[in-house]
């Protein structure tokens, strides 16, 4: 398993993890993980609602072209 060295963070910021750390019960280290995982690894729940938004975009297309699709979602960005 791999590791992260993060450098040259404001003492104000480590003591704030901390705290949060011991409210939710877990090491400074694991605090960190976990709010890692959260950010970088939305729940199942916003991939779900993603995907269905797309099939309901796509319905009633036949052979849809992902790359017509693509566009579509930058030009609405």
């Amino acid at each position: 398993m791999a590791q992260l060295i993060v450098r040259g963070l404001d003492d104000d910021l480590v003591r704030t993890l901390k705290v949060r750390a011991a409210r939710h019960g877990r090491s400074a280290e694991a605090e960190h993980r976990a709010i890692l995982e959260s950010v970088l690894r939305p729940p199942e729940e916003d991939f779900a609602r993603l995907a269905a938004e797309l099939r309901d975009r796509t319905r009633g297309r036949v052979r849809a072209d992902s790359g017509d699709l693509v566009r579509e979602m930058r030009d609405e960005r």
